[in-house]
């Protein structure tokens, strides 16, 4: 049987919006149906729209395709907050407030995600949650930290050593990337869209090419399609070896740390010999993706090999170290209850025990020959390093097989050029939404046509929104000198979830 694809197509004319009370309970229907939210996002209406803003919330239910629904608001009007009772919903509700001023009543935890537009102005006044007690005290880190490192403010609630409570305010890299994507053709936006989350960019840029390929209806040969997991696969690699790299490396275990860094600059330096840089950027393009000659596969086979006798090595020194796991086992503990409730997503949701993989859940260029979905019980740091271990043995397993079935040289077919006004070859009033399994988890893409074909709406989503609060939740009854390994273990992305 044929799975659901990673992206949807839906008619927006179709998609008649509900008032706002009424989209608000048909979503929390679908939630209780246990239907994953992936996505709450606004956009200004346009003069054939009613109300300031048409809203689109995103579900994944257990089985079937991606499915969407269809609201409408006013600026500052109210509806009953879905995080009361689906605490998953509460990063998107907070978004959606911060970008619309449609307000969620009730919701138990309603600031700023990024500090957009006028907001801006307002970081130093962000409402910390405070803790009062004997001996209770803050400690405040960030934003600009002692390394070479992305800002963002982390606020401690300490008694004594132990953490009762952690504060992330991020948003200090918020670039307005996603206004800067309705400035240009759709058609030429994957340099740019590439480089919303540099240590992504074959997963950004797949996101994009497969919602412009769905909606002019031009999809890719699967040798195309191949050669893009390819370069994703190889982008899982080199990131999850620079993961373990860090985790290494704050443990002072310099063997292990010297050893991942190492691999990890031979897996990004044959991803170079591909497609001309180091971090994926340029493998693909709308409807093209990098031919993959008989030398080439050659090349990459030989890398793959060499890394995979030595990373296996590697991990089973970090796997039998004692003070390896002195630190790491029961450090950072994110209970399966709470990665489910809070909606958390990609790796980290996996090593508490959540099997959701887009690769096996909706597989596209997979399907043929997936990767089975690899969870861990235990959700502490342990079992975010042994996952990452486990799937770049199955990334790596998975190229070599796919090295070995691809053709010679796949025709690289040319990317689609666009008429004047490069989008007008686009549908009208047309919604996709694209979806790829990133080394963090699913880089969501959404773009939405007008009547005269342009783009309206371009809404990127980055995995890590979601997991920032399981890192919170995970350094609760934690001493805080752990807190560098529960970062680590989590590897969340600041200019992702900045844009």
């Amino acid at each position: 049987m044929t799975k659901p694809s990673p992206y949807a197509l839906f008619s927006a004319q179709a998609l008649q919006p509900l008032p706002l009370n009424d989209f608000a309970t048909r979503c929390l229907q679908r939630l209780q149906q246990g239907e994953r939210l992936l996505s709450l996002f606004g956009r200004a209406a346009t003069p054939a729209d009613t109300g300031d803003w048409v809203l689109t919330a995103v579900f994944l239910p257990a089985e079937g395709a991606l499915c969407v629904v269809r609201g409408q608001a006013r600026r500052g009007e109210r509806y009953p907050s879905l995080s009361a009772s689906f605490p998953a919903a509460q990063i998107h509700e907070r978004e959606l407030w911060e970008q619309t001023g449609v307000v969620p009543e009730d919701h138990p935890w309603l600031k700023p995600v990024r500090f957009e537009g006028e907001r801006q102005q307002h970081m130093a006044d962000y409402p910390f949650f405070t803790v009062r007690g004997n001996e209770v005290h803050e400690v405040g880190v960030g934003p600009i930290h002692a390394s070479v490192i992305e800002p963002g403010h982390f606020r401690f609630m300490c008694h004594g050593e132990r953490v009762i409570h952690l504060e992330i305010q991020l948003g200090y890299q918020h670039r307005g990337a996603q206004a800067l994507l309705l400035r240009r053709s759709a058609w030429h936006l994957t340099p740019i869209v590439e480089s919303i989350a540099g240590d992504s960019a074959v997963a950004y840029a797949w996101a994009h090419c497969q919602a412009m390929e769905a909606l002019s209806g031009r999809p890719v040969s699967a040798d195309t399609a191949l050669s893009r997991a390819i370069g994703l696969e190889m982008e899982r690699i080199a990131m999850h070896a620079a993961t373990l790299n860090g985790l290494a490396t704050d443990i002072a275990y310099l063997q292990a740390a010297a050893t991942y860094a190492r691999l990890r600059t031979a897996i990004i330096n044959a991803s170079q010999r591909v497609c001309g840089n180091r971090f994926g950027r340029g493998w693909l393009r709308p409807g093209w993706a990098r031919p993959l000659s008989a030398e080439c596969r050659d090349d990459l086979r030989k890398t793959l090999q060499g890394f995979a006798r030595d990373i296996h090595e590697v991990n089973g020194l970090m796997r039998g170290a004692r003070s390896v796991k002195a630190r790491f086992v029961g450090t950072g503990v994110l209970s399966p209850q709470a990665a489910q409730d809070m909606g958390l997503t990609g790796v980290v949701a996996r090593a508490s025990g959540v099997a959701l993989d887009l690769r096996e859940r909706l597989p596209g260029a997979y399907e043929h020959a997936p990767i089975a979905t690899t969870t861990h019980p235990a959700g502490d740091c342990w079992a975010r390093m042994d996952l990452r271990m486990q799937e770049v043995d199955a990334s790596v397993a998975w190229l070599l097989e796919a090295l070995a079935r691809a053709p010679d040289e796949q025709a690289a077919a040319r990317a689609p050029t666009a008429p004047e006004g490069a989008s007008a070859a686009l549908p009208a009033r047309t919604l996709c939404v694209s979806l790829v399994e990133g080394t963090r988890g699913p880089v969501l893409q959404a773009i939405e046509t007008s009547d005269a074909g342009d783009v309206l709406h371009h809404q990127v989503q980055d995995p890590s929104l979601a997991n920032w609060f399981g890192l919170a939740l995970a350094v609760r009854d934690n001493g805080i000198s752990d807190f560098p390994i529960c970062n680590k273990s989590f590897d969340l992305s600041y200019c992702g979830n900045d844009l």
